[in-house]
């Protein structure tokens, strides 16, 4: 557990996260995420916190489709709350975030990503709200 020690006693922290939208339309998109060295945490598997960043991103982008931004990012989807309910994990392979509506109302979104992992196992359900810049 020394190394574990120095980690957690490190004031240094670095990453590198990486992913790649392979379908986007009006209804979902799906991003997938190669699972590296990066976003693991010190036991090896994938830090919760790039699971919940790819499932914003992702949400995010569906939320976007087919809008058209204001000057200074008016109408940008800002995310008021992430709820995250993790349930699985995995040290290699890739994840797969796949976000569709729940509630499309003129100023509020809500957005479900399920996040899954090898095999297609849940790691994730992450659930956002967001509502339009002014």
């Amino acid at each position: 557990m020394a190394n574990l020690q120095d980690h957690i006693n490190a004031a240094k922290r670095s990453g590198n996260i990486e992913f790649f939208i392979e379908e986007r339309n009006a209804n979902y998109v799906i991003s997938r995420m190669p699972v590296s060295s990066g976003i693991l945490n010190p036991f090896g598997t994938v830090q919760a916190g790039a699971m919940i960043w790819l499932a914003d991103v992702t949400a995010s982008v569906l939320a976007l489709e087919g809008q058209t931004l204001g000057e200074d990012g008016k109408g940008f989807p800002l995310a008021i709350d992430v709820h995250t309910t993790l349930v699985g994990n995995q040290r290699s392979g890739e994840i797969k975030a796949e976000a569709r509506f729940v509630h499309q109302g003129q100023n509020v979104l809500v957005i479900r990503t399920r996040v899954t992992g090898n095999g297609d196992k849940l790691l994730a359900e992450v659930t956002t709200t967001h509502t339009k810049a002014r």
